[in-house]
């Protein structure tokens, strides 16, 4: 059966994320996360959901498979360090990756 509070777990260590930090991103009550830790209780999907914006990740990704084992250890750093950026910072190295990835004449 699929971990659905593990997953936000591995989610949340990935980019070195406290309860606290996630409840802020998300807009979600830090004592509602807690309350689904403490009484086991799993989270209804529009707040699945919600979490998965906020890790910038699809529904899709959220219950496949792959764990934080799955990444190295480069990825991890890149997904911590992206997590940190403003949505501005963000806009900025997207447009110099673009840059980079496009064919030039």
């Amino acid at each position: 059966m699929f971990d659905v509070l593990n997953r936000i777990k591995e989610l949340r260590e990935i980019r070195h994320w406290s309860v606290y930090k996630l409840a802020q991103l998300s807009g979600i009550p830090q004592s509602t996360i807690a309350t689904w830790y403490q009484k086991k209780l799993y989270p209804p999907v529009d707040k699945i959901e919600i979490l998965c914006s906020t890790f910038e990740i699809s529904l899709e990704e959220f219950f496949s498979s792959s764990t934080k084992t799955g990444l190295t250890q480069e990825q991890q750093d890149l997904i911590h360090k992206w997590a940190l950026l403003t949505k501005k910072e963000k806009a900025a190295i997207l447009t110099v990756i673009d840059s980079f990835l496009s064919p030039s004449d």
